[in-house]
């Protein structure tokens, strides 16, 4: 039956908003920072108690149109006649405007041309709408929002995969935190938006030709943010706004990072350190990683291969390296610091029976042992692990903390079966990593410290506001695994997270002995050279059984024959050189919310091929890097974005953007081209 009542009209303006209501379901549209609105949607009244990633609402109005429906025709679908089209309700905010229909279906255009940026899509004519709340027992809801798909449209980030691609569109993508699978569900679109789900519950995002669902298994509130831009700079700017910056990264942190699988003594470590100074070469940061404590969860080194930390971190200071501590969120049993967390309920919890998450090795056990997850959601659990890690570290000198297995790490990884203290497992379950990271923050910040750092396997969206670094987990060592470093640095620096490295040389294997992994090793060395944090790392042949026995083979870089070892020396001596530049990049970071590492379409948006381009990555604005993946290659081809000028940084030859490029890449070079009339001290002498 068509109505004409303009007192059943279902929008409202609300607290600076649009509010609708129909069919049980409120649905509220917010201005959220300029050109940016925040949705949410839910059955009942909205809600403001579930965690997610945005900051508070910024102060600013947005304009306000709520249509007068007095004697239109308005038939149950919220249609009208074709003479007589129902308007929709709009909401402008710079930018950006949302048209709100009367039967609560949403669009977003550019507001100066009225171009549409995206648009929610019916699953189906009749049922179910554009959006989907599906009961699955307790209050909770599998929800689902969906949007309509673009022909051409390319879509990038949600964090970092090891698929190789770049470009997002056609995948489908699970939201859930996996080592080497970090999940930030922000999108950046060439259409000139950036969407970000707003929303830490496991779920997926398929982004396939017939639309686009984001999909939360069991929820409540549906939340989503949207931004539009000119460029995706402006996007990304916008995003870091509305969810964190990161502060500026310490001096010492784009120095070089040393560390294996593992060094099992003070002694042993020190003797790293002081062989690197002996030969002259750089050295940042060292490590010590896991298995140097009493206990899992006891946060302290073990006396009998650490005798004397204080003195060691003293030395260390003396020759200008920090140290970095491995630290766990896991607990044995037999830990120090059990029983006081289990007794104050500080562990995630368990639906169905004790708290018991994973199994492990570990040191005082021949047999592997259950381990509980410390709950980082809880504030109380933040005060007592920092409260040990300050003793037991910070009182040393140490402030850089490396947080290992922070998806969590749970084996078998079911969400269902968690509660947190910020709610249910599947609804909060990828806000982990970021909770752990806020540990470290806050605790360093209310000491009064401010030049450490958190290093991280997983992050999510804000993750960048608690000073996260993060690296891509513990892959494989070939030329398959370094290619698909590329994309997956570029993914996760468009998804919010500047601070970001891999193992060079890969995590998983590797000898040492082998020409063919010192060649990857080389390339990959390279590479890191290059990246925003360059770090060496990996479990390297011949490998021990896992369990406090354990070491590493050797990962120095005299480990691996002359001529490597020649190759390597000179790139931690670029990067050195470079060091001030890329010192530049962290700033503009910090305040622009630009990555360091850059995909080409970043700096030159009208270059079609630059949107393509996955093997390639731009070091802040200036220095184009192509890492040579293939083994035996000694040439590579090189796409030169269009509106630049590029100059080989080896041999001064210049070349015409727009073109494509074949360029030498002997073993010792890794193709570099500066732009415009940049200069950097890449050539020696």
């Amino acid at each position: 039956m068509p109505s004409t009542d303009q007192a059943a009209a279902p929008f409202r303006e609300h607290a600076g908003g649009l509010e609708w209501t129909g069919e049980h379901e409120t649905l509220r549209v917010e201005p959220w920072g300029p050109d940016a609105v925040r949705v949410r949607a839910v059955l009942g009244p909205i809600r403001d108690d579930i965690p997610g990633a945005l900051l508070e609402r910024p102060a600013g109005r947005a304009q306000i149109t709520v249509p007068d429906l007095t004697g239109l025709t308005v038939f149950a679908n919220g249609l009208g006649s074709p003479t007589d089209p129902v308007p929709p309700a709009r909401l402008v905010n710079g930018r950006i405007t949302a048209e709100l229909t009367v039967d609560g279906h949403l669009r977003f255009v550019r507001t100066d041309d009225g171009r549409e940026l995206l648009a929610e899509r019916r699953a189906h004519f009749w049922w179910p709408g554009t959006r989907v709340h599906t009961p699955v027992g307790h209050g909770y809801r599998r929800l689902e929002q969906h949007f309509a798909a673009y022909q051409d449209e390319r879509l990038y980030g949600l964090g970092q995969h090891q698929h190789g691609r770049l470009d997002r569109r056609g995948t489908v993508v699970d939201l859930v935190q996996r080592n080497t699978e970090i999940s930030i569900p922000f999108l950046l679109s060439d259409r000139g938006y950036g969407l970000l789900w707003n929303s830490p519950a496991v779920g997926r995002v398929e982004l396939v030709d017939t639309g686009t669902r984001w999909v939360a298994d069991a929820a409540r509130q549906i939340d989503y943010w949207i931004t539009a831009g000119d460029t995706p700079a402006d996007i990304l700017r916008s995003y870091a706004d509305a969810t964190g910056h990161a502060p500026e990264m310490p001096a010492w942190g784009t120095g070089f990072w040393q560390c294996k699988l593992r060094y099992r003594s003070q002694e042993e470590l020190l003797a790293v350190v002081r062989e690197h100074k002996r030969r002259g070469l750089p050295m940042s940061v060292i490590v010590a990683d896991f298995f140097h404590w009493t206990r899992l969860g006891d946060w302290r080194f073990d006396p009998a291969e650490w005798p004397d930390p204080a003195a060691m971190v003293r030395e260390l200071d003396e020759l200008g390296v920090r140290l970095m501590v491995s630290i766990w969120p896991s607990v044995n049993q037999s830990s120090e610091n059990y029983q006081e967390l289990a007794r104050r309920g500080l562990f995630v919890a368990n639906e169905y029976g004790t708290a018991a998450h994973a199994t492990w090795v570990d040191k005082g056990a021949d047999h592997r042992i259950t381990v509980s997850f410390l709950d980082p959601t809880n504030p109380a659990t933040r005060d007592f692990v920092w409260s040990r890690v300050r003793e037991n570290y910070q009182e040393l000198g140490i402030n850089l903390w490396w947080l290992d297995a922070c998806e969590p790490e749970m084996k078998p990884a079911h969400p269902a079966n968690l509660r947190y203290h910020a709610g249910q497992g599947q609804e909060v379950a990828n806000l982990y990593p970021r909770e752990i990271a806020r540990t470290f923050h806050e605790g360093m910040a209310a000491s009064g410290n401010t030049d450490g750092m958190a290093f991280s396997r997983s992050a999510w969206a804000g993750s960048q506001r608690y000073g996260t670094a993060v690296w891509s987990g513990d892959i494989g060592t070939d030329f398959t695994a370094l290619r698909a470093q590329i994309a997956a640095g570029l993914s996760i620096g468009l998804s919010g997270i500047p601070w970001w490295t891999t193992d060079i040389g890969g995590f998983h294997g590797g000898d040492p002995d082998d020409p063919a992994y010192r060649e990857v090793l080389v390339r990959w060395f390279q590479f890191g050279a290059l990246c925003p944090i360059f770090r060496l790392h990996g479990f390297r042949l011949p490998w021990l059984p896992l369990g406090g026995e354990m070491t590493g083979g050797p990962n120095e870089v005299w480990s691996y024959g002359e001529e490597a070892y020649a190759v390597m020396t000179r790139y931690l001596r670029l990067r050195e050189r470079i060091r001030p530049y890329v010192d530049e990049q962290m700033r503009t970071a910090a305040r622009e919310g630009l990555p360091v590492m850059r995909p080409l379409f970043l700096e030159f948006p009208d270059d079609a091929r630059s949107w393509t381009v996955a093997d390639q990555f731009l070091l802040g604005p200036d220095l184009l890097v192509a890492p040579v993946t293939e083994a035996g290659a000694t040439h590579r081809e090189v796409h030169l974005p269009a509106g630049a000028r590029w100059t080989c940084a080896w041999t001064g030859t210049a070349h015409q953007g727009g073109t494509t490029a074949r360029l030498a890449a002997p073993l010792d070079r890794i193709p570099l081209l500066l732009r415009d009339d940049a200069r950097l001290p890449i050539a020696e002498g």
